[in-house]
């Protein structure tokens, strides 16, 4: 295979080809390209990053409108998502003096430690495809800041966002060989992975890819990972008189971009005494929600999955937990099977001996109910991943046992489980992530800390341990 072929979800119809690109190329371009970049003063690294957002802005329209028909998005959506490209520039200057600023300190003897922060030189970023523009850039402006060159691999899904993406960078004056795009499948993800001369990966994707990248970067110590896994993440229903909004934020949590969120609940956990009125004011709303395509009119909630691969083994998973013992509240539908358009589908799995730690990556939502709090509490920590968790009730002492004894990165309260700010850390533990937080807190992993003890004269005498002279 000599291309890659990009397809509207919601059309099936053709929208790009790319050549498949070269690893050793791209890595060696980007190797060429590291010292000159590495070497322009952060100013003017920080105003290159300006310029692209302003780019972005300029080339708006059509950026969200590419998003949109690659990924099936909403429009509203796809236009959410490029605003946090823009808006990813201030916030990764502010998060790079803030994480990694300059510091001095006196030491002994009139001496004083001084503090910076270098780049790693050549990352590699892989990115997924449910933000392909969104996730890798929250990467790669950080990385790009901090002096790193990057070689970014875009999902083989989602290539011809990574493609625009990447013009916007070399529009902005961010030099050719700083920024490189490899075209690709799996093949050339492993291997620029393996690459020889990259000094690290950033990945956003599945946990066996991520699990299986951790194994391969186990013998290269050397070479920085930081991995976002996404998450099995629960939200729990708890002590609220107020179902309708506590639907709201359910539906929220498990439905929007279809469920293709690293942060969608997967697992809803409700208070027994809640359970009739709170699945049938769900219910209610979801039967209202439209499916559609990005540009329908009205505007849809959701659009389809990101192809008919991911919603065969959805509907898969689905009929695997009606086998296991589960009960189906609303079934998982497909109107069209040329198409992945997926209603949401509710399964209730309270009875079933064994629940499946899966990540279904898509619009089904499984629910089981409780009368006991701390039982709802092992329920949601009843999982490898620790992503995001969220807690609906109107009582602040359950929050705060909630807060304590909950295994997440992200813990919500009163709001979605998908509801994480950009101007905070964002990662997981367990089969989350490998304590690499990103978003605000991506300068980390994009430099790295330099002590100095310094003197402007040469100082120095043994006071101990040498015979008179």
């Amino acid at each position: 295979m000599s291309e890659i072929i990009s397809f509207e979800p919601a059309t099936g119809v053709e929208l790009a080809r790319l050549p498949i690109g070269d690893v050793d190329a791209e890595v060696a371009a980007a190797r060429t390209g590291w010292a000159g970049w590495a070497a322009q003063p952060l100013a003017f690294r920080i105003e290159t990053m300006r310029r692209f957002a302003n780019v972005v802005r300029q080339r708006q329209d059509a950026f969200v409108d590419i998003v949109a028909r690659e990924t099936g998005k909403p429009l509203w959506e796809a236009r959410t998502e490029v605003e946090s490209v823009i808006a990813k520039v201030d916030i990764s200057a502010t998060a790079y003096a803030d994480r990694t600023a300059q510091r001095r300190m006196e030491a002994a003897a009139g001496a004083r430690v001084a503090l910076r922060h270098k780049p790693h030189g050549v990352l590699a970023v892989l990115g997924p495809y449910n933000f392909p523009a969104h996730l890798p850039n929250g990467h790669i402006v950080p990385a790009l800041i901090a002096g790193n060159a990057v070689v970014f691999k875009p999902s083989e899904k989602t290539p011809a966002t990574g493609r625009f993406l990447v013009e916007c960078y070399h529009a902005a004056g961010v030099p050719e060989a700083s920024v490189r795009l490899l075209v690709g499948g799996p093949a050339e993800g492993k291997a620029l992975a393996e690459h020889r001369d990259i000094d690290g990966l950033l990945f956003t994707g599945s946990a066996r890819t991520g699990i299986a990248l951790n194994r391969l970067f186990a013998t290269r110590p050397e070479k920085i990972l930081a991995l976002e896994m996404g998450g099995n993440n629960p939200i729990v229903v708890w002590d609220t008189p107020d179902l309708h909004t506590a639907a709201v934020l359910v539906v929220q949590s498990a439905f929007t971009s279809a469920g293709q969120r690293c942060t969608a609940a997967r697992r809803l956990i409700v208070q027994d005494s809640l359970y009739d009125g709170l699945i049938d004011a769900i219910g209610r709303i979801c039967q209202r929600i439209i499916v559609g395509a990005p540009h329908d009119t009205p505007a849809p909630f959701m659009g389809p999955v990101i192809d008919n691969e991911a919603a065969d083994q959805l509907t898969e998973s689905f009929l695997s937990l009606l086998m296991r013992g589960g009960r189906p509240i609303r079934h998982l539908e497909r109107p069209d099977d040329r198409l992945p358009f997926l209603a949401p589908a509710m399964i209730d799995v309270t009875n079933m001996a064994e629940r499946p730690d899966l990540e279904l990556f898509g619009p089904i939502l499984q629910v089981f109910r409780t009368a006991d709090f701390d039982a709802a509490i092992a329920e949601a920590n009843n999982t490898r991943y620790g992503l995001s968790a969220a807690l609906v009730s109107q009582t602040p002492a359950l929050y705060d046992r909630f807060w304590a004894n909950i295994r997440a990165g992200v813990v919500n309260w009163n709001r979605p489980t998908n509801g994480a700010a950009s101007n905070a850390p964002f990662g997981g533990i367990g089969w989350s992530g490998n304590h690499r937080p990103s978003a605000y807190y991506a300068a980390d992993y994009c430099a790295y800390p330099v002590v100095s003890s310094e003197s402007d004269a040469a100082r120095a005498a043994i006071g101990i341990g040498l015979r008179d002279a």
